[in-house]
């Protein structure tokens, strides 16, 4: 049971009493691309990564975490990504965010009652990163997909930030393309967020014959979004007729990839990469956001915002701090220029930092 109470005075505060099941410890056998299962039971408990990588990270081994007695077995093999009894779940990896993904991955695990029953789909465009993995979750079922970053370098436009540009944050628009035929549903989680929540309750979210269903924000002020260029052009703006947009956030994101793929979405998001590319003004600015939400705004199944408790990270410029949203929490998300891991190492945390502190392996 999760409870989270919010004190207010000087400073904006947050304390997470999180009471936890003894039965709610679990994961099993990895699998991972061009490798079987690894990891001897005599290994360190820290896990130094290679070369130039050693010096900044070294991860604590994670505690293993068993399914609660009443889950449903495994039907095709512990390690079958085609078995249907699994909750599926993408996230990418890279050095800058490591960390963070590391911690969301445990989150994950921490926070479910079934964690055995949970396949992480990581997205990487270094392959070196898989045995980090390995290590620090010895017993998690997972597979590598290696993302060309080639494929979508001529389509990404420049951001208001740096970090909007990297190629691997176009990842999650070739989910379909990337994960094997019979998965046919995945959450995507972004790196700088952690889950205090059983994941499977995102998971049985009801899409109808929506694609994507995703937390909507309709209060914000969608034209933001989309420059004046956009507006003032009927054939850009017109793509909006008929549907009511809001906003939404990508960093989480339960998607119907049997829908996806047989309506071909991964092309629609390319073209308007084009359109920005070649058009004779810009008519976005923020990285991979505007292309999904002009495929999808408007026709996205509704989630409790309790799963996007998002803006944490501050703005993309200054990365201030931020208070939570009002209402109950089930996903801390760190998106926006300020990192946790970054505030807490430089000793000028915000105040919802602490409450990301627990998950992270980090180990110094």
């Amino acid at each position: 049971m999760l409870w989270i109470m919010r004190f207010s005075g000087f400073f904006s505060a947050a304390m997470v009493m999180i009471v936890l099941s003894p039965s709610l410890q679990s994961f099993h056998p990895a699998e991972a691309i061009r490798s079987s299962h690894g990891g001897d039971s005599d290994s360190k408990s820290y896990l130094r990564l290679p070369t130039s990588a050693a010096e900044k990270f070294t991860f604590r081994r994670a505690p293993v975490f068993r399914n609660a007695g009443d889950c449903r077995a495994s039907r095709l093999g512990e390690s079958s990504v085609c078995d249907p009894s699994l909750v599926h779940v993408a996230i990418t990896l890279d050095l800058e965010y490591l960390r963070g993904s590391i911690a969301a991955v445990h989150s994950v695990l921490q926070h479910s009652k079934c964690p055995e029953s949970v396949f992480f789909h990581f997205l990487v465009s270094e392959t070196s990163l898989e045995s980090v993995v390995r290590s620090t979750f010895p017993e998690l079922k997972f597979k590598v997909y290696y993302f060309d970053p080639e494929r979508v370098r001529n389509l990404i436009s420049s951001s208001v930030r740096q970090a909007l540009e990297q190629p691997l944050n176009y990842a999650r628009n070739y989910l379909a393309d990337l994960l094997e035929a019979c998965v046919n549903r995945v959450i995507y989680l972004d790196s700088d967020l952690v889950v205090v929540d059983d994941i499977s309750k995102l998971w049985s979210t009801e899409l109808g014959k929506k694609t994507i269903g995703a937390p909507e924000y309709c209060h914000a002020n969608f034209t933001k979004y989309f420059t004046e260029h956009f507006w003032s052009r009927p054939a850009f703006s017109g793509v909006f007729s008929g549907r009511n947009p809001c906003y939404f956030n990508t960093g989480v994101m339960v998607i119907d990839l049997a829908r996806w793929r047989r309506l071909g979405y991964t092309r629609r998001i390319e073209r308007w990469m084009e359109i920005q590319k070649t058009s004779a003004s810009r008519i976005y600015e923020l990285g991979s956001l505007p292309p999904f939400l002009l495929v999808f705004a408007g026709q996205v199944a509704p989630i409790e915002h309790r799963w996007n408790q998002h803006g944490l990270g501050g703005d993309n410029v200054r990365g201030s701090c931020r208070d939570l949203h009002a209402g109950p929490v089930s996903l801390l998300h760190w998106s926006g220029s300020g990192k946790p891991w970054l505030r807490l190492d430089s000793k000028q945390p915000c105040p919802l930092d602490s409450l990301w502190a627990p998950f992270d392996l980090y180990g110094h």
